[in-house]
């Protein structure tokens, strides 16, 4: 295993555990203790984790917004078999816009071509132009951390732009709070790529579930579809049936 994977490990056992010792890292990955700490050392410095007592513990809370490449190793096969899933909900013609995201940039990358796509993510666009579809950024300030134009300039292009379908990221998805994200730019954006859709496609694995954020920026009743890689809890999945929210369960 190279180094850059076992990272990438140790920050997935990390967060789907809410948090590893040392010692159960290194038994479970096979490197020595030593081999481990220096890794947790170089994921705390980098913001992927925090260091705890004789280990670590994933390093997000409701304030605290995690970089783009910290959300780009978690939870990865989760996110490419939801990609997978939600991709197959284009129709040829459609003009599709893509939030800026970890999971659907996944869904851009699983996508086939027939459509227009708009997105808030240059990455993402340029992935897209390479492939030779053709494609519309927003404009705007770019949020280094997230990867996400935000900003007036942004939100005016939504306000006079229509789109048949888009997908959706949210950090938190809860029965009362509804989607919510750390940042109050992001939301601005989110709420108006909402405003401008004809139908809603929420693309979340289940560490969102029953999770608030700083900022809601929009209601369950705003989303059509949620395609996700776990069952909502029993709160969570009877406000969605209240708000008329198909759920898609994949398996990753």
């Amino acid at each position: 295993m190279l180094p850059a994977e076992r990272k990438r490990t140790i920050v997935e056992l990390v967060t789907e555990r809410d948090g590893c010792s040392v010692a159960a890292l290194a038994e479970e990955l096979d490197f020595s203790k030593a081999t481990i700490r220096r890794d947790l050392r170089d994921l705390a410095e980098a913001g992927r984790i925090e260091r705890s007592h004789g280990g670590a513990v994933p390093a997000s809370s409701v304030g605290n917004e995690q970089s783009y490449d910290q959300r780009e190793v978690e939870h990865f096969d989760a996110k490419r078999a939801i990609a997978e899933r939600a991709s197959e909900e284009i129709r040829d013609g459609e003009v599709v816009f893509f939030d800026a995201g970890t999971t659907t940039i996944e869904v851009a990358r699983a996508a086939e071509g027939g459509y227009a796509a708009v997105t808030n993510m240059p990455t993402l666009a340029t992935e897209l132009a390479d492939r030779e579809v053709d494609v519309k950024l927003t404009g705007g300030t770019l949020r280094a951390r997230t990867r996400a134009l935000v900003g007036p300039t942004a939100e005016t292009f939504l306000d006079r732009t229509n789109f048949d379908r888009l997908f959706l990221g949210t950090n938190g998805l809860d029965a009362e709070a509804g989607l919510s994200t750390p940042n109050e730019e992001e939301a601005a954006i989110k709420r108006a790529m909402v405003e401008a859709a004809s139908r809603v496609v929420l693309v979340a694995d289940a560490s969102k579930f029953d999770e608030r954020s700083f900022v809601t920026f929009a209601d369950l009743s705003d989303v059509d579809v949620l395609v996700t890689d776990g069952d909502p809890s029993d709160g969570l999945a009877e406000a969605l049936a209240a708000a008329d929210v198909v759920v898609e369960r994949v398996d990753p």
